[in-house]
């Protein structure tokens, strides 16, 4: 009986060292691949060391970000990439954010060609962002346009007055902290936001009637907060031309005399492990080897971070948001 005892305790003794130095060797492969990803991230992943074409992915909502501001000047002053194909599937996000971006874009269009390619929808702050290309090719069934600036507020004091609850204030004049969602919005209000709002929609509109080349009439037809569908947009002058990737690539050789037998290599604008799904696939793999694959279910959480990202955006919006979506 001692001896099956000793038997038993030294199982165990095993058993806990080898879930030991499992750990480790998880987390020695976590943090190398890691370190191979930001290294990768910083120069353009694994482009290689000749000359390519830069194919720029944005989507969803677009917000301010510092990392992509970086990455994008990064690839402006790549003397490899000779053109850039930037993709955009994006109802837009904050009017500040989408500035942003397009003033990011419109930095690498001052050195080398850049043309944009509406996927799906390129709408509002979406929109903003295609107008930073030399050229602008949709396909007949894309969405682009909704030329417009939305501030939206929630407002609860019916239901606090049902409820009998009531939120008071002490602020140093009417307008601070307005709108409030605890009280109706007072005409001044009202006037101090719909100030802010002309003023933005003004920005947009100017920055349409400019890069679009457009006179007051051809901007007064699409500046209403309509989409329009890539075939409709081609005659408003929202695009240049019906395509995919292939017209891009073409329109550059023709137009920019870029070499159109160059690759179009992926051009990563983050480091983040969120958006790099290599590395999510090769830590979920590393764990599945090595017998840790509870761990693995945690790793499937990242992507909830994108399903509560559209509830967080703050100030004003450039996006469209059709009635009854979710």
């Amino acid at each position: 009986m001692a001896l099956d005892a000793d038997l038993i305790v030294d199982r165990r003794r095993l058993r806990r060292k080898l879930t030991f130095w499992r750990v480790i060797a998880v987390g020695v492969i976590v943090l190398a691949i890691a370190g191979l990803a930001l290294a990768s991230s910083k120069r353009i992943g694994l482009a290689g060391v000749s000359p390519y074409i830069a194919r720029v992915t944005i989507q969803g909502l677009i917000r301010g970000d510092r990392d992509r501001v970086e990455a994008l000047d990064r690839l402006a002053k790549s003397s490899l990439a000779r053109a850039v194909i930037v993709h955009i599937d994006s109802p837009g996000g904050t009017t500040a954010g989408s500035e942003q971006l397009y003033d990011s874009l419109s930095r690498i269009r001052e050195k080398k060609p850049l043309v944009i390619v509406v996927d799906s929808l390129a709408a509002s702050g979406g929109y903003i962002t295609a107008l930073a290309g030399d050229h602008i090719v949709a396909q007949q069934t894309s969405l682009v346009g909704s030329i417009g600036v939305l501030f939206q507020f929630p407002n609860f004091s019916d239901l606090l007055d049902k409820i009998g609850v009531k939120v008071e204030a002490v602020k140093s004049s009417p307008l601070k902290a307005a709108p409030s969602g605890f009280e109706p919005t007072s005409a001044e209000a009202k006037a101090a936001l719909d100030s802010i709002i002309k003023d933005s929609y003004a920005w947009f509109k100017g920055l349409v009637q400019d890069r679009r080349h457009m006179n007051d009439a051809e901007l007064q037809a699409v500046d209403d907060g309509r989409v329009f569908t890539g075939h409709q947009a081609v005659g408003l002058k929202l695009i240049d031309e019906l395509g995919d990737e292939r017209a891009a690539i073409a329109w550059l050789g023709k137009e920019k005399d870029v070499d159109t037998k160059l690759p179009v290599r992926d051009y990563a604008l983050q480091g983040r492990f969120s958006d790099l799904p290599f590395l999510h696939a090769a830590v979920s793999a590393t764990l599945n080897a090595v017998g840790l694959t509870a761990l693995e279910h945690r790793i499937e959480g990242w992507g909830t971070v994108a399903e509560v990202e559209r509830f967080n955006l703050d100030g004003l919006l450039a996006l469209w948001h059709p009635a009854g979506a979710n």
